[in-house]
């Protein structure tokens, strides 16, 4: 599913406008953008949980070349499921 794909399952399941439905979408999204920013966790009950996690430096190889190089230190975000969540997909 995309963003167009939820926009419409968000108009149709809360019967408002498309227009209505993408402002929300956008908002949601924003928010948890923002949060992530922050280093602050994001927990939707039933869902899951998107969390800021640590990446070390490490050694990599150029796959052209087959050089060594060295990859930086990262920040990602990672998404923890809900039981709820888990248990809906394996049903």
């Amino acid at each position: 599913m995309n963003k167009t794909e939820l926009v419409n399952a968000v108009a149709d399941s809360a019967d408002i406008t498309k227009t209505q439905a993408e402002r929300a979408v956008g908002c949601v999204l924003a928010s948890i953008q923002e949060s992530l920013t922050r280093g602050e966790e994001v927990q939707l009950p039933n869902l899951g949980k998107f969390v800021i996690g640590e990446r070390a430096a490490r050694t990599g190889r150029n796959p052209q070349t087959g050089e060594t190089i060295q990859i930086a230190a990262s920040r990602t975000v990672q998404f923890k499921a809900s039981a709820p969540l888990k248990r809906a997909i394996n049903d």
